[in-house]
């Protein structure tokens, strides 16, 4: 449903061109998903907004790479071609609600836009058992209201009703918890979950939570200053990881912390992308670091058991 391979994308910035996604390539297959994780600024939502073609010149631009969409790539669609697909191919669940729903529409009229195609006298119908669905109780009764007259965790339901009106075969949730209390996010995530299932998705799930990416994704890309570090099977890439970054983010959580071991953080910060190191971007933070790391870029190479890494002095052996 959802390819990328070899995917480049740079932002345009005062004359200089800042490589913000470098040769990324993944696959997520019907109803599968994949999460995308790392820190702030590692590429993870440039790579969806790629997907979705909605990074243009003069502010940037796919500069290589390949995204195929239900076996087409958007990347030589022209405009009107790419507008049809996102109509009706691909459903983004934003990050924050309050500011993806516009406050001056109601619910219904911002639902219906996203679906051109059904019949005007079915609409109402549609939209109330799509709410319905997504756990809003009286839903007919609430279509002519706003979104300040809804609950934050309520209007990320109408911020998904409004990507899935379209049917999509693909699913990009961006971080779709991040605005919400931890008990309403646990819901909502449950509810991505389920649809995944029931619709049959692919879905590629960003966030910087492994606890996150465990819990729903069967795949899981690790990145770091634009580049994938490692990916792999969920289970494997987690118990098993061979990148210092991926290990590190895993000490950083309380997925791999028992009950008398502390949360590490992680010490530096993350390269600026206008100024990257040489070598891997890892390097100047990495624990495990060479020579080598600083001066040369590390290929990718296969593991064991489907995951793959790039890296000089892994953590463990492949």
């Amino acid at each position: 449903m959802l390819q990328i391979k070899n995917l480049s994308t740079s932002y345009f910035q005062g004359g200089a061109t800042v490589p913000a996604v470098r040769d990324v390539s993944m696959t997520i297959e019907k109803g599968r998903a994949t999460a995308l994780v790392g820190e702030s600024g590692s590429g993870k939502s440039t790579v969806a907004l790629s997907v979705m073609r909605m990074i243009r010149p003069p502010i940037g631009d796919i500069v290589d790479g390949e995204i195929h969409v239900n076996g087409r790539d958007v990347t030589r669609m022209s405009e009107k071609q790419m507008r049809s697909v996102l109509r009706s191919e691909i459903g983004l669940v934003p990050q924050d609600p309050t500011t993806a729903l516009d406050p001056l529409f109601t619910i219904r009229s911002q639902i219906v836009e996203a679906m051109p195609h059904t019949d005007k006298g079915d609409r109402d119908d549609v939209i109330v058992r799509l709410l319905e669905s997504l756990g809003i109780v009286n839903a007919r009764d609430r279509l002519n209201e706003h979104p300040h007259q809804f609950s934050g965790g309520m209007r990320q339901r109408v911020a998904m009703a409004i990507a899935l009106a379209k049917q999509p075969s693909v699913l990009i949730a961006d971080e779709p918890t991040t605005a919400l209390d931890v008990t309403t996010q646990i819901g909502i995530l449950r509810l991505l979950d389920q649809l995944r299932k029931e619709r049959d998705l692919a879905t590629l799930f960003i966030t910087h939570d492994v606890r996150v990416a465990r819990l729903l994704c069967q795949s899981v890309v690790v990145m770091y200053a634009g580049v994938v570090v490692e990916s792999g099977p969920t289970g494997t890439v987690f118990s098993n990881p061979h990148h210092p970054y991926t290990r590190a983010l895993l000490e950083a959580t309380s997925l791999d912390v028992g009950p008398r071991r502390k949360l590490l953080a992680i010490p530096g910060s993350p390269p600026s992308l206008a100024s990257l190191p040489a070598g891997c971007p890892f390097a100047p933070r990495c624990p495990s670091a060479i020579d080598r790391c600083r001066a040369e870029m590390p290929p990718t190479v296969q593991a064991k058991h489907g995951s793959s890494f790039a890296c000089w002095s892994p953590v463990v052996a492949a």
